[in-house]
C-alpha cells in the first residue's frame, strides 16, 4: 500500500498544483479584464477629450472667419472711402488750379508795374485782397462761373 499512498500524495500535490493554477489563471483573466476595461476607459476618455477639442478648434475656426469677413468688410468701406477722397482730392486741385489761373489772369489784366506808385495793381495771393476781389464790378463776370463738384456725381456706376 505504500505505493498507492504515494500516488494518492501524488494525486493530492497534482490536484493542488492544478487547482493552484486555475487559481492563477482565474486572477490573470480578471487581472486581464480590469486592465483592457481601463484600457478602454482611457481609449473613451481620449475620444472625449479629442471630441471636446475638435468643438474648440471649430468654435475658434468659426470666430477667425467670422473676423476675417469683418476685417475684409472693413477693408473694402476704406478702399472705397479713399477713392472717394482722392476724386475729392483730384476735384479740388482741379478747382485750386483753375482759380490760381484766375488770379493770374486778374494780376495780368490789372498789371503788375512796381514802377507806379499809383496802387493800381491788386496783389490777388493776400487774404485781404482776394476777399475784396469780388466788390471789383470788373470781377462780378468771375462770379457766374460755378466750380462744382460732388462725389455722388464722380462714381455713378
Amino acid at each position: 500500500m505504500a505505493t498507492s499512498s504515494g500516488s494518492s500524495a501524488t494525486q493530492i500535490n497534482s490536484g493542488s498544483e492544478e487547482a493552484l493554477m486555475d487559481e492563477r489563471k482565474r486572477k490573470r483573466m480578471i487581472s486581464n479584464r480590469e486592465s483592457a476595461r481601463r484600457s478602454r476607459m482611457r481609449k473613451q476618455k481620449h475620444l472625449d477629450d479629442l471630441m471636446t477639442q475638435l468643438t474648440q478648434l471649430q468654435k475658434q475656426n468659426h470666430e477667425i472667419i467670422t473676423n476675417i469677413n469683418f476685417t475684409t468688410q472693413h477693408l473694402l468701406n476704406v478702399e472705397s472711402e479713399n477713392s472717394v477722397l482722392r476724386a475729392q482730392l483730384n476735384e479740388l486741385t482741379h478747382r485750386l488750379q483753375s482759380l490760381n489761373e484766375i488770379i493770374s489772369f486778374l494780376n495780368d489784366v490789372h498789371g503788375d508795374d512796381d514802377d507806379d506808385d499809383d496802387k493800381t495793381s491788386i496783389d490777388f495771393t493776400q487774404p485781404a485782397v482776394a476777399d475784396n476781389i469780388f466788390l471789383i464790378p470788373f470781377h462780378l463776370a468771375y462770379l457766374n462761373q460755378p466750380i462744382m463738384a460732388s462725389a455722388d456725381n464722380t462714381f455713378q456706376h
